[in-house]
């Protein structure tokens, strides 16, 4: 199994609400991608942290194995996703993938 795990920091530009509202679209359209790109396993969105964070959202995926996150990463429906829910309205993105 391989483990995709993303941090990513909002603009400071946006107000709570719109954060809110930026972390309620990403959650649910990224979760929506289980069972629609092969090899993606589990995906969870948590956008609720505590105020000891320092980032506003992190996805926690499950693939079952590197070739299949590689596609994933291409993907046209994750392309979709990422480019019009997450990227636009991120100012640092952290990435760690292992295998677990």
């Amino acid at each position: 199994m391989v483990k995709h795990v993303i941090l990513w920091k909002l603009k400071e530009e946006y107000t709570d609400a719109r954060k809110a509202e930026i972390k309620e679209n990403a959650k649910r359209g990224l979760e929506a991608l289980v069972g629609k790109i092969p090899g993606l396993e589990k995906l969870t969105v948590v956008t609720e942290g505590l105020s000891s964070s320092n980032a506003d959202m992190m996805l926690d995926s499950e693939f079952c194995c590197a070739k299949a996150l590689s596609e994933y990463a291409v993907h046209p429906l994750h392309c979709e996703a990422a480019d019009t829910l997450v990227r636009p309205f991120v100012a640092v993105r952290l990435c760690l993938d292992f295998e677990a």
